[in-house]
């Protein structure tokens, strides 16, 4: 398996997991997918940055929105 295939089965997780759950912590994210908190972290930048992803709200407060 690939990189590029093993990220975007990674995104493809995370999107699924924010649709679903849009006030779910980082953390969370972690022990759903098996990420470390810091790659969850990096993997939500990425994503923030090709717009897939936008937070809505405070980091406390707020929620995530799939945009693509």
């Amino acid at each position: 398996m690939t990189v590029e295939m093993t990220v975007e089965k990674t995104v493809e997780k995370l999107r699924q997991l924010l649709r679903s759950k849009p006030r779910i912590t980082q953390m969370e994210i972690a022990s759903e997918t098996g990420l470390s908190r810091r790659g969850v972290e990096w993997n939500l930048k990425e994503m923030k940055l090709k717009g897939q992803i936008k937070r809505i709200g405070s980091d406390k407060g707020g929620h995530w929105e799939v945009v693509k």
